[in-house]
């Protein structure tokens, strides 16, 4: 291929890659995005391996043929349940491969270099650019593999314990080392130290060691996060897994990666930040950690979780005019859509008015219940967004709670020392019954407890939510 078609190539790539990522803000038109998304990626890696400079086909071939027998079965065997983790699990390959990459450059840039004027003039490909660098081009080369390495290396830890977190192997509480933000600081004050000694002329140990620096602050970064709070942290390393490839991409040459690596990065920014205000909290104290703590004794709960059986259940749906269906973590793990989807197919059909209430943080990742929801077939008009449908609560005959603890959790209005303090929440308390679907009585994922569960409005539908609402389908009218 020649510079044109492939300059060709990046830019219809881009353009793909935006309608893609416009696509999925609405689940109409998501499936679409996806297809955009993927045509995308294959015409950038078409454009990229037969370009111009570049050897080794058949290794590179082997590579991507390998690398997508292994994405297809890994996509394969996941559980939509998983799927947060995954997510997970990928930007941490984002974040190791900004690191090789960033290596690699420095010791091809290293060793042309050394060579005389006559040797240089023979190389193609990367070192060929490389070659024809001027002295200060060089030094801003150097600059751009320190921040690909470091934001890459942040990336990579930051995704194995959130990845972690999620699969339940790592503890889902706040923790952090004795001094920690001042740790914190003083790991990014080094980090800045020896980026001055690189560009000066520093050799491979500086870029080691602020790897080494890095990987800690990636690790002690989302240590310090409660596991409540995992959504946020899933979107903040999609961001920084999209800027470690932007840096790489100004180091490479390549202007797709560039303009993808930017469109990744800010768009999960703009979401993080979105979901921390839906949070009431503060992107920078997302950044930097910490988040999700209490800060002191939580209030007392007065009173006891009433259980209720199905029968029961189904006798207040029978009775009951408008239902709100409030879906958490806690339906997905029981997969328990489709038979959200039949509730709600019987219930629509008896003329009673049904809508799903969906909060920005609910399940483990962003969108989580709205992709479960329409995996289901759950029709897009009745999934409205907390903001939409909060206000209705008070006029509600019965909310079903399925799976779901902080984001219904009154004590994040009324607590101020809970760790969810502030946090603006479904006030599903306010309707004139409340059921909630849960496999026991324990506190949940985040290890807060709910006065929800003890209100007089409330009773507990206990056990594996698919079963349970599998049982109330024969006993409604």
């Amino acid at each position: 291929m020649t510079i044109g078609i492939v300059s060709a190539a990046y830019i219809a790539a881009a353009v793909l890659f935006i309608l893609s990522l416009g696509g999925l803000s609405g689940q109409e038109s998501a499936k679409r995005a996806v297809l955009y998304g993927i045509s995308g990626m294959a015409l950038a890696v078409v454009a990229t391996v037969f370009g111009p400079g570049v050897g080794n086909w058949f290794i590179i071939l082997l590579m991507v043929a390998g690398g997508a027998v292994f994405g297809h079965y890994v996509a394969s065997r996941v559980q939509m349940t998983e799927m947060p983790q995954l997510v997970a699990a990928l930007h941490s390959f984002v974040g190791l491969a900004a690191v090789f990459i960033g290596f690699n450059a420095h010791l091809e840039a290293w060793r042309v270099v050394a060579m005389d004027e006559a040797a240089r003039s023979t190389l193609d490909g990367f070192a060929g650019i490389l070659a024809h660098k001027t002295r200060v081009e060089l030094v801003i080369m150097k600059v751009e593999v320190f921040i690909g390495v470091f934001i890459g290396a942040v990336t990579f830890t930051g995704s194995v314990i959130a990845f972690g977190k999620l699969a339940g192997k790592v503890d889902g509480k706040a923790k952090k080392l004795p001094g920690g933000h001042l740790l914190n600081a003083a790991a990014a004050i080094l980090s800045l130290f020896l980026l001055m000694i690189y560009v000066d002329k520093g050799g491979i140990w500086t870029l080691i060691l602020m790897t080494a620096v890095a990987l800690f602050i990636g690790y002690h970064l989302i240590m310090g996060i409660g596991g409540a709070d995992m959504p946020v942290v899933v979107s903040m390393l999609n961001s920084y897994s999209g800027w470690a490839a932007a840096a790489i991409g100004f180091t490479l040459g390549i202007d797709l990666l560039i303009v993808v690596g930017a469109l990744v990065g800010s768009s999960g920014a703009i979401l993080s930040y979105i979901m921390c205000k839906a949070m009431n909290r503060s992107f920078v104290s997302v950044i930097l950690g910490g988040f999700g703590t209490a800060g002191g004794l939580p209030m007392e709960i007065v009173g006891e979780q009433v259980a209720i059986d199905a029968e029961g259940v189904a006798a207040a749906l029978n009775e009951a005019d408008s239902i709100i269906i409030v879906p958490g973590y806690g339906m997905a793990v029981a997969q328990a859509q489709q038979a959200v989807s039949e509730l709600t197919r019987k219930l629509r059909s008896s003329g009673k008015k049904v809508r799903f209430a969906i909060h920005p943080v609910a399940g483990r990742m962003p969108g989580h219940m709205n992709v479960l929801l329409a995996e289901a077939k759950v029709p897009y008009d009745i999934v409205l967004e907390m903001d939409e449908i909060n206000d209705d609560f008070p006029h509600t005959d019965v909310v079903i709670v399925i799976g779901s603890n902080d984001i219904v959790n009154p004590a994040a209005l009324e607590d101020p020392n809970s760790p969810i303090a502030g946090m603006p929440v479904l006030e599903v308390w306010k309707a004139k019954h409340v059921f909630v679907s849960k496999r026991g009585q324990g506190t949940g994922y985040s290890g807060i407890e709910n006065p929800l569960f003890y209100k007089e409005n409330t009773r507990m539908f206990y056990g594996d939510a698919k079963k349970s609402l599998t049982q109330l389908l024969p006993v409604l009218q």
